[in-house]
């Protein structure tokens, strides 16, 4: 699963997702792509699945990027714990996504196969997704 090496902080602030995706809301690297509605944390688990499920669709062929990164640190205290001191240990990360990121992109398939791929992977994540193909592609 996807997380970041080394951090600069152990554990950070839940922080705010307000407005839309100003960065990562182009296709960059392949034809067609998966560009989320949604604000929400998308868990390394979850961004895991949906790779799963596409690229077993694709049957390996071609080439998927994945455009986001699990750099966020969520932390969660014990069951039955009492409140107070201090924050939880670390449990999990996620990628903060707003909308119009591009979650993932491929490239070297045919359009039926990556728009079905790209569904598949659509059903494994929290978030609202459209299917976008690049402006200047055509059919081989």
């Amino acid at each position: 699963m996807l997380q970041p090496k080394k951090t600069k902080h152990r554990k950070t602030f839940k922080g705010k997702m307000k407005g839309i995706s100003h960065r990562g809301h182009t296709i960059a690297f392949g034809s067609f792509a998966l560009k989320t509605l949604d604000e929400k944390f998308i868990t390394s688990r979850q961004i895991e699945a949906a790779r799963i499920a596409a690229t077993r669709y694709m049957k390996r062929e071609g080439q998927m990027w994945i455009r986001i990164f699990p750099d966020k640190p969520i932390t969660k205290k014990p069951a039955e714990v009492r409140m107070g001191k201090g924050k939880g240990a670390l449990d999990h990360w996620v990628a903060p996504v707003k909308p119009g990121r591009i979650l993932f992109e491929m490239d070297g398939i045919p359009l039926d196969v990556a728009q079905e791929a790209m569904r598949l992977a659509a059903q494994k994540l929290p978030v609202r997704c459209k299917f976008l193909v690049r402006r200047d592609y055509v059919e081989a």
